[in-house]
C-alpha cells in the first residue's frame, strides 16, 4: 500500500488556488458518490474498497442447491477422518457454500480488523515526517487530507481482496481467520477450475480441501487466543511503523536542481525519472512479523499433518493433492501474499513444510494428546529457532515426562501461584521492615 505516500510526499490537489472541495466531490461523483470534503476521517474508504472489489469479481453465479449438498456431506465426512488424526474435536460448525462474492462479504470485517490499525499508523507517520511548519499549513486541511488517503487505501484495498475472492478456495484459504467464527465455508466453482489443472479427480480435490477446511475450524475454535495472537501481531507491526525518506532528500540533493541552470534543471528531471523515490518502510517492532511467519506456518503445518494422516490410506493422491497446495503457496496462494496484498505487511514465506515435520517429530516423541495439547497456550508453542532445530524442543517435551504427567493449564496455573506467593512474601517482608 506504499502508492499511499503519494498523498503526502507531492502531488498538487485541485491546481494552484483551486477548490478543494469542489475537487473531492468531483472525484466522489467519479467512484459512485459517498465521497465529499469533509466527509468521514476514517483510515481506509471500507465502502469504496467493496464496490471497486464486487467491481472486479464482476458477475457471479449463485451457488446451487447441488453444489451446496455436495459440500455438506463431503465436509462432514472428512470430519469423520480428522477424528483418527487429531484430539481436537470437531468444531461442529455451520457448513456453506460460497461464490466470491459471499467471501468478499463475510471475510470483509475481519480484514477490517487487519488492515485499520496498520492504514491509521501509516497516516500518522506521514503526518510525523513533515516539517513542523508544513504540519502547521496542512493543519486546517487535515481531514481533507485523511479522506483522499482513505479513499487511496481504499481503492488498492479493493483491487487486493477483489483478487483474493476470485482465488480462494475456502473461507480460510490462506491460513488466516478471516471468516465468522463457526463457519466451515467452501467455494466449489472454484474448487472446479483447478481441478482441470490437476490429474486428479474433481472429488478428491474437493475432499482434499474440505478436509483442510474442517481441520483449521478446529483448531480456530479450541484454541480461542490464536485469533486475537494474530490481530495483536499486526496491531504491535502498526505501533513500530516508521518512514525514511532520508534517502529521497539525498537523491534530490545530488541532482543540483538550486542551479537555476535550465539545461541542467531538465538533465536533472531525467534522472529522477529513473530514481525510485518511493519512502521506505519499515517497523520498530520487527519481532511482530517473526512471530507472524511462525505462527502462521504452525497452522498450516499443522493442518497439513493432520489432514494427510486423516486422507493418506483413505484418498491415493493425497499426497500429490499436498504437493499441488505447496505450488499453489508458492505462486501466490499463501498468507505472505495476501498480508502483503491486503495489509501491506512483508514478512518472508512460512516454513510450512519445516512445521509440518516439527509437529510430525512431537507426535513419534510424546503421541497425539500432548502434540494437541501444545496448543493450550501461546507460550507452549515452538518458537522461530525451533522450525529448523526440533530437538531442543522435543527434548523438553520430554523431560517433562509421559502423556498421563503433561499437564499444560496446570504448568501455566502452577507458576502463576508460585509467582504469586513470591510477591506476597515480599510484601510480607516489605511491611515488617
Amino acid at each position: 500500500m506504499s502508492d499511499n505516500n503519494n498523498f503526502f510526499f507531492g502531488g498538487n490537489f485541485g491546481g494552484p488556488g483551486g477548490n478543494f472541495g469542489d475537487f473531492f466531490n468531483q472525484l466522489g461523483k467519479m467512484f459512485g458518490g459517498g465521497f465529499e470534503a469533509g466527509g468521514s476521517s476514517e483510515p481506509v474508504n471500507y465502502e469504496l474498497a467493496e464496490r471497486i472489489a464486487k467491481q472486479q469479481i464482476g458477475k457471479v453465479t449463485p451457488v446451487g442447491p447441488q453444489e451446496t449438498s455436495a459440500v455438506t456431506d463431503t465436509v462432514r465426512l472428512a470430519d469423520m477422518w480428522l477424528d483418527d488424526a487429531t484430539v481436537l474435536p470437531s468444531s461442529e460448525g455451520t457448513v456453506s457454500a460460497w461464490n466470491a462474492e459471499q467471501w468478499l462479504e463475510a471475510t470483509l470485517p475481519t480484514w477490517k480488523r487487519f488492515v485499520t490499525p496498520v492504514a491509521q499508523r501509516m497516516n500518522e507517520a506521514q503526518l510525523e515526517q513533515l516539517p513542523e511548519e508544513a504540519r502547521e499549513m496542512v493543519g486546517p486541511m487535515m481531514q481533507i487530507m485523511n479522506s483522499m488517503s482513505g479513499m487511496n487505501f481504499g481503492m488498492q484495498l479493493g483491487h487486493s481482496l477483489g483478487d483474493l475472492a476470485s482465488q480462494a478456495l475456502t473461507g480460510s484459504d490462506f491460513g488466516l481467520p478471516v471468516v465468522p467464527s463457526g463457519t466451515i465455508a467452501i467455494m466449489p466453482q472454484h474448487v472446479k477450475a483447478i481441478a482441470k489443472d490437476l490429474e486428479v479427480t474433481e472429488l478428491d480435490i474437493l475432499m482434499y480441501v474440505c478436509a483442510r477446511e474442517a481441520a483449521r475450524q478446529r483448531l480456530f475454535k479450541h484454541v480461542p487466543w490464536l485469533v486475537e495472537r494474530l490481530v495483536s501481531s499486526v496491531e504491535e507491526y502498526a505501533a513500530g511503523l516508521v518512514i525514511d525518506t532520508s534517502h529521497i532528500e539525498e537523491a534530490t540533493r545530488e541532482l543540483g536542481l538550486e542551479s537555476g541552470d535550465p539545461e541542467k534543471i531538465q538533465e536533472a528531471m531525467q534522472r529522477l525519472q529513473n530514481l525510485d523515490l518511493s519512502p521506505k518502510i519499515t517497523s520498530r517492532n520487527a519481532g511482530a512479523t517473526s512471530r507472524l511467519e511462525t505462527m502462521l506456518a504452525l497452522v498450516e503445518g499443522w493442518v497439513e499433518l493432520v489432514v494427510t494422516q486423516a486422507m493418506g490410506e483413505r484418498v491415493p493422491s493425497t499426497s500429490a493433492l499436498n504437493e499441488a497446495w505447496r505450488r499453489r503457496r508458492a505462486t501466490g496462494g499463501s498468507a505472505e501474499k495476501a498480508f502483503s496484498r491486503v495489509v501491506g505487511i512483508e514478512f518472508s514465506a512460512p516454513k510450512v513444510a519445516e512445521a509440518m515435520e516439527l509437529w510430525r517429530r512431537v507426535e513419534i516423541a510424546v503421541g497425539m494428546q500432548r502434540r494437541d495439547a501444545i496448543w493450550d497456550h501461546p507460550d507452549f508453542l515452538p518458537v522461530a529457532e525451533d522450525l529448523d532445530n526440533s530437538a531442543a524442543f522435543i527434548d523438553a517435551l520430554l523431560d517433562q515426562g509421559g502423556n498421563d504427567e503433561f499437564d499444560p493449564i496446570a504448568e501455566i496455573n502452577a507458576l502463576e501461584e508460585m509467582l504469586k506467593n513470591e510477591a506476597e512474601k515480599k510484601d510480607d517482608e516489605g511491611k515488617e521492615d
